[in-house]
């Protein structure tokens, strides 16, 4: 007999060793330790009673229930409104009350085995069972007659409903159209019976003309008017007549034509042009059809429509072109109402210290210069160590106060040299003494003539042993830069940033070049000055920076700053330190306008918040139908540029969405990017503005396939979204060049490559044999480079290209070779070429392709 541990049955079975004590004890089998043996018996009672546990007899019949009964019960509560509810309606909620509903429901389940019994024990149940069954589907069918003959009875009828309304439209078309065409003909009758009743009209009126131009003068008996009417009189006694009335004639004709009279001369108006104007608006100004002015316009080079809006410059030369006399209109100007409401010549004006811009070639020194001047350490923070910003600070020497302007120096800056200088009392030019004058230096010079101010030269870095002073003086006296010492104008200062040397001699010439020019503010007047850069700060909203010129800046003054207006929140210096006021002269950072303004635009406190509102809306107005204007030409400009090509093939564009932290910063990536478009492939900046790059920003880039560029500023989480799901283009740069030089090489990229042609060798051909199977063979001597089997040759006579080919042969004596380098003799067969002569040259090149470049 086979016995097993409790352990091991507790295994097989996959139950706890506990649970299966538990189950032996139930079964009147006394087991407490797991290592107690079971035998096959013990395994058979267990068996046993874990079938009756579970309703199953020895047998393996079910012993359990055959059939369960649920009753369940649920109470809720119904509002029922009363017997005043319809009384009550209207004037609030209708009483009601509540009532307590108590549902029971009883369900009874039978063991499926139950059910198979009962049938197969009870044919008449069955039997009845299969008569309910047929009662139900002869039920069922007589439904779907029934069902099918309703639907088809309501088909018919909205058939015949719809040919019913069919035929009365019909009818109703037909009435319309016979009414229509009787009152055409009423129409037209009645016409003519005006027609007929005007000529028989006419026709008496002439006759009666006739007869009375050919009737007999009147006799005392004749009674009747020249009208051949009877004359009436007041009093029948009397004989007495009107009088005439004198000057008026005695015959009167009747004409019938109207009194326009056709102008023997072109009719010249004179026209007032708006600043934009419609091509129609135009038309209409000029008293002409808008065909003519778009001929006119055709005829001048310009393809419009007759909506499109004109500059007014265009549109001068158009009424011109036209025989109209044209003027701008002299529309009501906010802004000079501003200025004119400031004019006040009674205000005492004192001295103001001068304003001093700092201009010169990238890494000569600007901004060391004035770190020593400030004692501050500013070229360390730039990026790259270059300055990308307009920098204004005031500096307390010890003769006064002197404000400078930090400028860049890049080639990409030009916009902000020209603001710098436009704003500037005193230029000073810093030349590197090692370096000499270098492009921007010039065009420094060139923005200094231009804005008409005095240029002070301060030469750097003459602690370098490789500094010379004279080269730098010459080289500026070819721009027409003279210094003092040589019978000039300009004085030339000889300075290092690094040392220190010369520091206090620039700034008396500073004061002194100040004190000649006699600069004149009145602190008193409401304040006037320039924005030098402006920013969209993400905690503090738009900050410009302001070079108050004239008055005083007050915090709480409503200012107008380009196209922006608002009042003046918080004032801060260049140090970040709040203050109240800014006086002449003196550059502050300003917080609460509308939005950022452009830099180079003009700040104007005014009193009046209104105006300055309406000033900004005006000035907007302005620019946006200046960038219509310019929208549209740039959109024929385009047509015209493709109808040119014609099939040279598309143009390219690389799309750019700009964002920077400064205004200058965004002006200076937009031009030297655009810049950088050729004639096959175009930069085209879809948007470009100040602050974060947002989710708009990208949803544009994606819209536009366009790359984003993000300079000294980063993208927001909602647009990392957008730009990770859409895989754009982003990058971030800190220094500009960076970002031209990467836009420059994708634009290298998409220009691909260029086959071009690289001489590899020559050879003079001194003989020419003759051969049977190879035909004429050149007896040659290398001059030049090598000669190779496998690369294309040209046969030159006197220097002309006479045949281009390939060889068929070249050998070295009897052996043929793959090349043969120079001074070398060689044989020379010229495939499917039999025309050489002594004194022809054969040229050996190779084609390669090499890369395009905007270079």
């Amino acid at each position: 007999m086979s016995q097993v541990t409790v352990t091991q049955l507790a295994e097989v079975l996959g139950v706890a060793v506990d649970r299966l004590i538990a189950q032996l004890n139930e079964a009147g089998i006394e087991v407490d330790d797991p290592s107690a043996a079971v035998t096959n018996e013990d395994k058979k009672k267990l068996l046993t009673h874990l079938r009756t546990a579970h309703g199953k007899d020895d047998a393996g019949e079910d012993t359990g229930p055959r059939k369960v009964t649920l009753k369940r019960k649920t109470l809720s509560e119904l509002k029922v409104p009363t017997a005043g509810a319809g009384r009550t309606r209207g004037r609030g909620a209708a009483p009601s009350r509540t009532v307590n509903v108590e549902v029971r429901k009883k369900r009874t389940y039978v063991k499926r085995g139950a059910i198979a019994e009962q049938e197969q024990t009870d044919p008449e149940r069955e039997a009845a069972a299969r008569a309910l069954e047929d009662a139900r589907q002869e039920r069922e069918e007589a439904e779907r007659i029934e069902r099918e003959e309703a639907e088809r009875r309501q088909r018919e009828q909205e058939e015949q409903a719809k040919q019913e309304e069919e035929a009365r439209k019909q009818r109703e078309a037909e009435e319309e159209a016979r009414r229509v065409e009787a009152e055409k003909e009423r129409a037209l009758a009645e016409a003519q019976a005006r027609v007929e009743a005007k000529v028989a009209r006419q026709a008496a009126e002439r006759e009666a003309e006739r007869k009375r131009r050919t009737a007999t003068p009147k006799g005392p008996e004749d009674s009747r008017t020249r009208y051949g009417r009877e004359e009436l009189h007041v009093t029948p006694k009397s004989k007495r007549r009107k009088p005439k009335r004198k000057g008026r004639s005695a015959t009167t004709s009747v004409g019938t034509e109207h009194g326009f009279q056709k102008p023997v001369a072109p009719v010249k108006r004179e026209v007032e042009i708006p600043e934009t104007i419609t091509v129609g608006d135009l038309a209409r100004l000029m008293a002409v059809k808008a065909g003519e002015v778009i001929k006119t316009l055709m005829g001048m080079g310009s393809m419009v429509t007759i909506n499109q809006s004109l500059d007014q410059d265009t549109a001068i030369l158009v009424a011109e072109e036209m025989g109209h006399d044209a003027r701008p209109a002299e529309a009501r100007d906010i802004e000079q109402e501003l200025v004119a409401e400031e004019e006040d010549d009674g205000m005492a004006k004192a001295g103001r210290p001068p304003v001093v811009t700092v201009m010169g070639h990238v890494d000569h020194g600007k901004t060391s210069l004035l770190d020593y001047i400030r004692r501050a350490k500013v070229a360390a923070g730039e990026q790259g160590g270059i300055t990308q910003h307009i920098g204004a600070y005031h500096v307390k020497t010890d003769n006064g106060v002197v404000t400078f302007l930090d400028t860049p120096g890049h080639a990409a800056f030009t916009a902000m040299r020209a603001r710098g200088a436009q704003a500037t009392d005193i230029v000073v030019l810093v030349v590197a003494a090692d370096d000499g004058v270098m492009p921007q230096t010039k065009e420094a010079i060139q923005h200094a003539r231009a804005a008409g101010v005095p240029l002070i030269i301060a030469v750097n870095k003459i602690d370098k042993p490789e500094a010379d002073q004279d080269r730098v003086k010459s080289e500026l006296s070819a721009e027409e830069v003279v210094p003092e010492e040589w019978g000039g104008e300009e004085i030339f200062v000889p300075v290092s940033a690094i040392t220190g040397e010369g520091i206090d001699a620039l700034l008396d010439a500073i004061l002194v070049q100040s004190e000649v020019l006699e600069l004149k503010a009145a602190p008193e007047r409401r304040c006037r000055g320039v924005v030098v850069e402006s920013a969209l700060d993400k905690g503090r909203g738009p900050v410009a920076t302001i070079l108050v010129q004239d008055g005083t800046l007050h915090r709480g003054d409503m200012i107008l700053a380009g196209e922006e207006y608002g009042r003046v929140r918080a004032m801060f210096d260049e140090t970040g330190q709040p203050i109240e006021q800014a006086g002449p002269s003196i550059p502050a950072e300003v917080l609460g306008l509308s939005g950022v303004p452009n830099a180079g635009d003009d700040v104007l406190a005014v009193a009046d918040e209104r105006k300055a509102r309406d000033a900004a809306e005006q000035r907007k107005q302005s620019a946006r139908e200046g960038r219509l204007a310019e929208k549209q030409a740039a959109k024929l400009q385009n047509l015209f540029d493709q109808m040119s090509e014609g099939a040279t093939g598309e143009v390219q564009n690389v799309n750019l969405v700009i964002k920077a932290d400064v205004q200058g910063s965004v002006e200076a990536l937009r031009d030297a990017l655009t810049r950088l478009s050729t004639d096959e492939i175009k930069v085209n900046v879809v948007s470009s503005g100040v602050g974060g790059i947002t989710e708009s920003d990208a949803s544009l880039a994606q819209a536009s396939s366009a790359v984003i560029i993000g300079f000294n500023v980063r993208a927001d989480a909602s647009a990392r979204k957008i730009i990770q799901e859409a895989d754009l283009d982003l990058n971030y740069y800190s220094v500009i060049y960076d970002a031209i030089d990467d836009v420059k090489k994708a634009i290298s990229g998409l220009l691909g490559t260029e086959t071009k042609e690289q001489i590899l060798g020559l050879a003079e051909v001194r003989d020419v044999f003759r051969s049977s199977k190879l035909g004429a063979i050149a007896g040659c001597l290398v001059v030049e480079g090598v000669v190779k089997r496998a690369n294309p040759i040209r046969v030159l006579r006197d220097n002309v290209v006479v045949f281009e080919g390939e060889l068929e042969s070249l050998r070295r004596f009897k052996d043929d070779v793959s090349e043969v380098q120079a001074g070398t003799e060689c044989g020379i067969g010229v495939k499917q070429y039999n025309d050489v002569k002594v004194g022809d040259q054969i040229e050996c090149f190779e084609r390669v392709e090499v890369q395009r470049t905007l270079d």
